[in-house]
């Protein structure tokens, strides 16, 4: 099919294949960063945490009293929660994984803060902590009882413990590729701490902190608050709320216990509640944006049918096949949807490296320009077929009807 009829007729109606041409470069500069971003929104609330987070919950137990058994009130609790039914194991802990809110520390592999500093959410638990948050060990082994630090009243002394279970995620960071099992690391006052497990992978508190598979369980317990955290069965985690908030009240009231009890699924869904907003409002404008450069292209084929139908019946009269008319028009279409994708490859590229810069985003994956090229070359198609189709069943006798 010759080119040069196309490109005389578009130049005739220059302003309409301008426009759509400018549509559809700013439509593929649009949806390839919104659906790359979109895709890193995803695969970021996709992730693992590590934590067997679908059947856990936790509550906070708080005392007032003076002179209050702290330590005997936690551990009657831990007694009677570990042996309802349906209840997997429960520790007592001072922050909880994926909820928002913990503590961090910077560790060090050697003393006197030498090595790059390595931060980290920390857990203090005591020798049931690993097994209540589902965690797997990859290495060594878990707390034992005598590992625990038990503290009768408040202290503002430092939470010194000797040996600590660390995520694969923090070994890396301090040991790079050797292993850390058995190693010595340091905190801030160059205190030794000897790793006695690996945990394959856990998250911390802060979903979106670029560190958050670092994370140190450690064993200390001191009065006047805590968190009981909880692992149950599947699908059993509402009945165990129940019958738990039941058996603490009718233990002990005279305590604060957190109520409603909190599980650990909505704090995940809190936690990724900005990530998953933006790839709801990003696939909206993705599909806004594609519905509105639709019908440009639609309108545009529409407007030139229309214009043409003298053209078109002259060129039927004159033999051309209703699959010529269509042809025609398509080509003309792919020749403004051609335009219109090379000046939106440069605005994509753009877009996407400001976005990297301005953001510390990942650079835009070319497989998605590739895949946005293609994907609005078939859309052009698909806008244009039914005018070309219409242009098609112009009878040859309109070449005389308007003379």
């Amino acid at each position: 099919m010759a080119i040069r009829p196309i490109l005389s007729a578009l130049m005739r109606n220059r302003a309409g294949a301008i426009l759509v041409a400018l549509q559809i470069a700013i439509t593929l500069a649009i949806i390839v960063n919104a659906v790359y971003l979109t895709t890193q929104r995803v695969t970021k609330i996709g992730r693992p945490s590590g934590i067997d987070d679908q059947n856990i919950f936790a509550f906070w137990v708080t005392t007032y009293e003076k002179d209050y058994d702290y330590l005997g009130m936690l551990r009657e609790d831990m007694a009677m929660i570990r042996q309802m039914p349906d209840v997997i194991d429960a520790a007592p802990m001072q922050q909880v994984p994926l909820s928002g809110s913990g503590n961090s520390s910077g560790y060090y592999s050697l003393p006197d803060k030498k090595g790059e500093e390595s931060p980290a959410n920390t857990y203090a638990t005591d020798d049931h902590g690993a097994r209540a948050l589902g965690v797997t060990l990859s290495a060594g082994r878990d707390f034992e009882p005598n590992d625990v630090v038990y503290k009768a009243a408040a202290t503002r002394e430092r939470f010194d413990t000797a040996s600590a279970i660390i995520s694969g995620g923090l070994a890396r960071a301090l040991f790079k590729d050797e292993p850390a099992l058995g190693k010595d690391f340091y905190d801030d006052q160059s205190h030794p701490i000897r790793v006695i497990g690996v945990i394959s992978h856990m998250q911390g508190s802060w979903l979106g902190w670029d560190k958050v598979d670092r994370t140190l369980l450690y064993t200390y317990i001191e009065p006047p608050s805590t968190q009981y955290v909880i692992r149950v069965k599947p699908g059993t985690i509402d009945r165990v709320i129940a019958d738990v908030e039941a058996a603490m009240r009718k233990r002990d009231p005279n305590r604060v216990i957190e109520t409603p009890m909190r599980k650990m699924s909505d704090m995940k869904r809190r936690g990724y509640a900005g990530d998953s907003l933006m790839a709801v409002t990003l696939t909206t404008v993705t599909g806004l944006v594609l519905v509105f450069s639709s019908l440009g292209i639609f309108g545009l084929a529409t407007f030139n049918v229309n214009s043409r139908t003298r053209q078109i019946g002259t060129r039927r009269a004159v033999g051309a096949r209703k699959l010529d008319i269509v042809q025609y028009f398509l080509a003309e279409n792919w020749l403004v949807t051609s335009v219109g994708v090379l000046i939106g490859c440069g605005l994509a590229l753009g877009a996407g490296y400001w976005l990297s810069t301005q953001y510390q985003l990942p650079r835009l994956d070319l497989y998605y320009l590739v895949g946005g090229v293609l994907g609005l070359w078939a859309l052009g198609q698909l806008a244009a077929w039914q005018p070309a189709l219409r242009a098609a069943k112009v009878s040859p006798a309109m070449a005389t009807r308007n003379i």
